[in-house]
């Protein structure tokens, strides 16, 4: 059991991957289609590039969905509507327009009995309400058929013979011409006017039930290829009827092959392939980014981000496929440069968009489109931390999104009559969403505790709290990390690292002299030099402590790791040699060991960048008469003294960018120090 534990605790890192490696395995694999994938991939205008293909078994081909739009289409137009018949409403008006009349009709007015225009009027009302009265227009032809619901009766009319309200004053005209009573034409049309009532209304429920029943009871499928028969023979051009009929045998076989009988193998073909994308992103880490891969946060964030991108593509296809472009997926590589570098961010992107090609519909052309999508948000995206760039690369990214499909619609279709417009709208949308990395970056950093361009700007403010106090209690230092955060920046400028890191690195790195500012030369006011008092073994003591000292202030002000980082390794393992020498003058000898800083070494290009500017701008203040030879010299002794010692072992640097590192450094002195180059006599 002893032996379980120590096991356990060695590996504590290893067995956590494995346990990542297989959760993402199998959520993947849960997110990924039920279905097979078809062999053969084709594209409309395209020609088929395989051999002569015949039909495996089976299957019917089915209608391509215009065809389905416009039967469906059709069905809405033809199907005969239902009207709601109002029993009750007539026998109401014909007592309203009796009671109106008694009011209405004066003796001395009319020719006409009061009598006679009664008999009329409900002679009119009777023959409009036999059939019904609306006052709305429909949108039907006048013979179309119509079914008329009275109660639980249905009869069959047509829909001329429904009376319109509009209509009143024409009949009225021809009732009281037919039978000679013209001067009540106007009483008439007033009376009846203001009582006749619509009694039929369109009945929505009953007529949408019955065309859904007509749109369900559609066969979407137009005939059916018995096995064997030639589907496409090779060399022919996939349009027409050729593309439908294959587009049909790949839905069959997704439908059959995900059967009960090979439901085991297809696990097994899915997880191969999914554990292959991951396998290859734990090599990528091992064998290029060790610090990532031996950071099981960062490992976990990666893994995460891929994982998110796969449930939302899932979400979004299942709800509705047309907007999968909808999904940001170049919010991943965005992210993922802000937090490590742009290859991190491109290869994760590379291998998130296989997995989704198992997911999405016509996947090579989205396949296609991300990865060109992915490339350009690499390229143009720099200093996530201005806003502007961040608009401008969305741009060329959507319009990027907008000339890829744009051109696959053109070949595939020939031209653009049928192209639909609306979809580019997706991509205005993906790109909206994509501006969403800013505050996507801030919620990371507070829950992965990782740190970003973002982050590191805010930082770099000379008017923080930790850097005012050190201005405060410590000016000369101060003065110091500026002018080597200056040095370091324009060093990290010209060999491609991260300049806002090293600077921010380099504005942080001595704040452990803050503690006890007058141990230290920068800050002895009137050449007072407080280690005169003190052995050479505590002075070296006090100088080495700042480093153990500035861990602990950054930790207690949650200054970031990476940033801590710098403060450990700004002097490596080197000796504190002015020290070093005093003792061996008085004692004779002296135990380097006594005078040596505990290191780590610098562990990659910005750190070795800052020992290199630390080194060479505190040398520089001990110049007394600097010179543009004097300088050169001091740069290229100092540096090579620390390649001797092996500072850079560890940091992936070359020779070639040391070199870089010492141009940019004598110059940036020679400005400091406003001298011109020597003209010989």
């Amino acid at each position: 059991m002893k032996n379980l534990f120590s096991f356990f605790a060695k590996n504590q890192s290893l067995i956590f991957k494995v346990f990542l490696f297989i959760a993402s395995t199998l959520l993947v694999i849960y997110f990924l289609p039920k279905g097979g994938q078809f062999k053969y991939n084709f594209q409309k205008g395209k020609p088929w590039q395989y051999e002569n293909l015949y039909a495996p078994f089976s299957f019917t081909i089915k209608k391509d969905e215009d065809t389905l739009k416009k039967e469906r289409e059709e069905i809405r137009g033809n199907t005969i509507p239902y009207f709601e018949y109002d029993a009750e409403t007539a026998a109401r008006v014909a007592e309203d327009f009796r009671e109106k009349l008694e009011i209405r009709y004066v003796d001395s007015l009319y020719n006409t009995s009061r009598k006679t225009v009664e008999r009329l009027g409900e002679s009119l009302l009777n023959e409009v309400y036999e059939n019904g009265v609306t006052d709305e227009i429909y949108n039907y032809e006048d013979g179309r058929l119509i079914y008329l619901k009275n109660g639980n009766e249905i009869e069959e009319r047509s829909y001329s013979q429904l009376f319109k309200k509009e209509n009143l004053n024409k009949r009225v005209r021809d009732l009281v011409e037919k039978n000679n009573t013209e001067d009540v034409q106007v009483l008439l049309y007033n009376l009846l006017n203001d009582v006749l009532q619509p009694n039929v209304k369109l009945n929505t429920r009953l007529t949408e039930a019955a065309i859904e029943a007509e749109i369900a009871a559609l066969n979407p499928n137009r005939g059916i290829i018995e096995k064997g028969g030639r589907i496409i023979a090779k060399g022919e051009v996939v349009e027409g009827d050729k593309f439908q009929i294959l587009n049909s045998l790949k839905a069959e076989f997704d439908s059959q092959i995900w059967s009960k009988n090979n439901y085991l193998w297809l696990l097994v073909g899915y997880s191969m392939l999914v554990s292959l994308v991951f396998l290859m992103l734990f090599l990528f880490l091992k064998n290029y980014r060790p610090v990532i891969y031996s950071n099981n946060t960062k490992v976990t964030f990666i893994f995460f981000n891929i994982l998110l991108m796969v449930f939302l593509t899932t979400l979004v296809v299942k709800v509705h496929a047309d907007y999968v472009y909808v999904v940001p997926i170049c919010i991943l590589p965005l992210i993922l440069k802000a937090f490590f570098d742009p290859r991190v961010g491109l290869f994760v992107h590379v291998l998130t968009i296989l997995l989704l090609g198992f997911i999405v519909p016509n996947s090579f052309e989205y396949m296609f489109l991300q990865f060109i999508a992915g490339i350009v948000t690499i390229l143009t995206v720099s200093e996530l931390y201005k806003r502007a760039n961040l608009f401008i690369s969305v741009g060329q990214i959507t319009l990027i999104y907008i000339l890829g499909y744009f051109a696959f619609f053109v070949i595939q279709e020939g031209n653009i009559q049928a192209m639909q417009w609306q979809n580019f709208q997706y991509f205005i949308l993906c790109g909206l969403a994509t501006l969403f990395a800013h505050p996507l970056i801030y919620f990371y950093e507070k829950i992965f505790g990782l740190v970003s361009d973002v982050s590191l700007l805010e930082l770099s403010d000379t008017n923080s709290k930790l850097l005012k106090e050190l201005s405060n209690k410590a000016p000369g230092t101060f003065h110091h990390s500026l002018n080597v955060a200056n040095l370091a920046e324009a060093a990290a400028n010209e060999i491609g690292a991260n300049s806002m890191l090293v600077r921010v690195g380099a504005l942080y790195h001595d704040i452990g002299k803050m503690l006890n500012p007058t141990m230290f030369t920068e800050n002895q006011a009137n050449s007072i030099n407080s280690h005169n008092e003190l052995d050479p073994k505590e002075s070296a003591q006090i100088i080495i402590d700042h480093v153990i000292k500035g861990i602990e202030i950054a930790r207690k002000n949650n200054l970031p790791d990476r940033v801590i980082d710098f403060i450990r390794t700004h002097h490596g393992t080197s000796l504190v040699y002015y020290f070093y020498k005093k003792e061996r003058e008085q004692q004779g000898q002296a135990n380097k060991e006594d005078f040596i800083y505990p290191g780590p070494i610098p562990f990659s290009k910005e750190t070795a960048i800052l020992m290199m500017a630390d080194s060479v701008e505190a040398a520089s203040k001990s110049l007394k008469e600097p010179s543009s030879t004097i300088i050169d010299e001091f740069v290229e002794k100092i540096i090579n003294n620390q390649m001797a010692q092996g500072q850079f072992l560890n940091a992936n640097i070359t020779f070639k960018e040391i070199e870089t590192i010492k141009k940019v450094l004598k110059k940036k002195l020679n400005n400091i120090y406003h001298l011109r180059v020597e003209y010989p006599e």
